[in-house]
């Protein structure tokens, strides 16, 4: 069949129509791949970030060289045979409310130091999480923070863990070692149920109604495999009505939100009270 000019050009726009509407669906594709992607990469961990404007009247020092090369905020009484070491969430040692918990740890006799794990380097809503984590592994963390448990050891004083979010992986793995006595977590992040095997102290999970990082299925599952291990003591509590991040990160204007953070501040001390002599 013989194409006539006006023909081959049709058609060729044809085809140039064609094509962008192909590129056009490609990028549309892309984009919400993207978008999808981005969307994953949401995590309850960055919610409700630390207010720093609350800042003030804190007990403590900041420490620039803590065995193993970490920053840290110390405080109570460098003499007491018992430590304890919070390991923070993604927001990192500078937030206000995990000093004041730091505080009031101290209080209760402990020495307390919150290391800068992230050396400055906190997550935030620009940052991947994925990648973050990749940077900031707890696991690796765990092995960096190895001379600071040791240093603790040689003063003489028997160590005890609390761990928020990012921090309570961390917790999890040191509680695998014999560096530490007790352990306990708040609301964690990417705990398995295969850490509870590899537990060797006695360990408390403190847990949120609705936290999405990990629910209240995720913390029976906990409670399942600790409870075949009878050699290994353990508390396990989901606090009603709260999301990720209630011990550490909550409205201090709002009752409900402050009586439950006290209540698992005063769970975790009465448990450090049980298992550290």
């Amino acid at each position: 069949m013989q194409q006539s000019g006006s023909d081959k050009h049709s058609r060729a726009s044809g085809r140039s129509a064609m094509a962008s509407a192909q590129c056009f669906l490609c990028l549309t594709v892309l984009l919400a791949g993207t978008a999808a992607t981005a969307k994953a990469e949401r995590s309850e961990c960055l919610d409700n970030p630390p207010d720093m404007s609350q800042r003030g009247g804190e007990a403590g020092v900041i420490v620039n060289d803590l065995p193993g090369g970490f920053k840290g905020y110390v405080t109570g009484a460098a003499s007491s045979s018992r430590a304890i070491v919070l390991a923070s969430d993604v927001f990192g040692f500078e937030a206000p409310l995990l000093r004041q918990i730091a505080d009031k740890v101290s209080e209760a006799g402990y020495f307390v130091v919150v290391p800068d794990f992230f050396n400055g380097d906190y997550l935030d809503s620009s940052k991947n999480i994925s990648e973050w984590i990749k940077l900031h592994s707890p696991v690796k963390a765990a092995k960096d923070a190895k001379p600071l448990f040791a240093a603790l050891k040689k003063e003489g004083k028997s160590i005890g863990l609390g761990g928020y979010c990012w921090g309570g992986k961390f917790s999890v793995e040191m509680g695998k070692t014999s560096d530490v006595k007790v352990v306990s977590i708040s609301h964690p992040y990417i705990v398995t149920t295969d850490d509870m095997k590899e537990v060797k102290c006695p360990i408390e999970i403190l847990g949120a109604q609705y936290d999405e990082v990990a629910p209240p299925k995720l913390v029976y599952q906990y409670v399942s495999v600790l409870r075949h291990r009878t050699e290994i003591p353990y508390y396990a509590k989901v606090f009603p009505g709260v999301a990720h991040g209630f011990a550490c990160r909550y409205n201090t204007t709002h009752p409900f939100a402050v009586k439950t953070a006290e209540q698992a501040l005063g769970l975790m001390i009465d448990w450090f009270d049980k298992y550290l002599k």
